[in-house]
């Protein structure tokens, strides 16, 4: 996870008025509560820490750009990515290795320098070495972009809380500018590439992607990417990158498209 001086980000004076309903992060302690989340998991990284990741695809996971480089700017390896989905105090529900890993084309990497212009391509897709078909680790539909003053939530690991996800239910979306969403998701370090999931048509739909934190006004939000038009560019370029496997072929993904996942919110009156 990392910070972004938001200076330069425009953000209604009024927006922080809205949010008295907000849930808190609770983790997700035992198998009932993670019903529905399992497909969002940890994504290790060896000799470097731990991003958040959600499987879209049974073989594909989505999760920020920044996650596949290294402190030296340098790209990593696939193989010390492994992908722990639904990690829960030691125990996974599936873990994979990753053979690919594509970041957005347009995604600039700079270490030393944050910009929103960064935040709105910072997503990267991950190709597993085997497929998720476990009943429960459904992938997820992916939303179009959220408006300002819908509701999200999102399921990340983070900082103080890497054995287990934690799941904050209501947050808002403050506004977004040049592709970025502002939110007031509480994230943290680790957090990078978590799923901000909202609810449309009855279904919990991925809508953002974690890449950052700032402060406007003296407040924490976190930053993540407007997926409609990014994702369909990198899973056009993932197609022309990752040669077809035997007996199919690469598809693009189209927003809407229906994957069955389980995971719902608690409505609130």
């Amino acid at each position: 996870m990392r910070q972004l001086i938001a200076s330069a980000l425009m953000v209604l004076t009024s927006a922080f008025a809205a949010t008295a309903q907000e849930r808190e992060l609770v983790t997700l302690q035992t198998r009932q509560d993670s019903e529905g989340w399992e497909a969002v998991g940890r994504l290790d990284i060896a000799g470097k820490g731990f991003c958040t990741a959600a499987l879209i695809r049974e073989r594909l996971i989505l999760t920020a750009a920044h996650c596949l480089y290294d402190s030296d700017g340098s790209l990593i390896a696939a193989d010390r990515f492994e992908f722990r989905a639904g990690l829960r105090d030691g125990r996974a529900a599936a873990t994979r290795g990753v053979q690919r890993a594509v970041a957005h084309p347009d995604y600039m990497h700079d270490e030393a320098l944050t910009r929103a212009s960064a935040v709105a391509m910072d997503i990267a897709v991950l190709e597993l070495d085997r497929p998720i078909r476990e009943t429960r680790l459904r992938p997820y539909l992916i939303a179009e972009r959220p408006l300002t003053g819908d509701e999200v939530g999102v399921v990340s690991y983070g900082r103080g809380r890497e054995e287990a996800p934690s799941l904050q239910e209501v947050c808002s979306v403050l506004g977004r500018q040049t592709g970025v969403i502002i939110m007031t998701c509480d994230v943290d370090y680790g957090s990078s590439g978590s799923p901000v999931f909202i609810v449309r048509d009855g279904e919990t739909r991925i809508a953002s992607v974690v890449s950052a934190m700032a402060h406007v006004g003296g407040e924490k939000v976190s930053l993540g990417t407007s997926l409609a038009e990014p994702l369909t560019t990198l899973m056009a370029h993932f197609a022309s990158v990752a040669p077809a496997r035997p007996g199919g072929t690469q598809r693009v993904m189209t927003l809407g498209e229906r994957n069955d996942t389980g995971a719902k919110f608690v409505t609130i009156d």
